[in-house]
């Protein structure tokens, strides 16, 4: 596994794609999933041991902030020629494996993850109800083998401020780090 750092580059609004959302096996808007209050736009993979660190936590906090009109969208933008466990069809096994109560997108030009700046997995970006940026980086301190605990503290707060009316003037960036997206060459 190779340590990459998410971009400090980064987009300020938020931006509709059509893509494969593997539960369905039907392309969709992503902005069908946008939310009015705050919507998470998530990097992960199947592979990649950092994600599976924090799946769970990414379960949790989904199931914790949906219910507050808070959506989540899960996207894939590796290479699955070259790293075949990222495939489709192993995205929908660890869809339902896992439960994820979010949808699932591949991202098979990559083209989603080149317009957000994505560059790891797993990384985060939270846009306002309106779609502008609030926060770009990682989920919490937690990595594998760092004996820190997997609370998707970083997140956490910023939704909490979001579901209690501050305003972000300006985007939180807290640089995430993990694998690197697998680019087509």
């Amino acid at each position: 596994m190779v340590r990459t750092y998410s971009s400090s580059e980064i987009k300020i609004r938020i931006k509709d794609f059509e893509l494969l959302e593997v539960s369905s096996g039907e392309k969709k808007f992503l902005k069908t999933f946008f939310s009015n209050q705050a919507t998470v736009i998530m990097f992960i993979c199947n592979h990649c041991p950092y994600v599976k660190h924090i799946n769970a936590e990414l379960i949790r906090l989904a199931n914790d902030f949906i219910p507050k009109r808070i959506s989540f969208l899960a996207i894939n933008s590796n290479d699955a020629k070259k790293y075949p466990e990222d495939s489709t069809e192993n995205m929908k096994r660890v869809y339902y494996k896992l439960g994820y109560p979010f949808p699932y997108f591949f991202d098979e030009t990559q083209e989603v993850a080149k317009y957000y700046c994505a560059k790891c997995t797993p990384e985060f970006f939270i846009f306002s109800g309106k779609g502008y940026l609030c926060y770009h980086g990682q989920l919490d301190d937690s990595r594998p083998g760092n004996d820190v605990p997997v609370t998707g503290s970083d997140v956490r707060n910023v939704l909490k401020n979001i579901l209690k009316g501050k305003k972000i003037i300006s985007p939180i960036v807290k640089l995430s780090y993990g694998c690197n997206i697998k680019w087509k060459t």
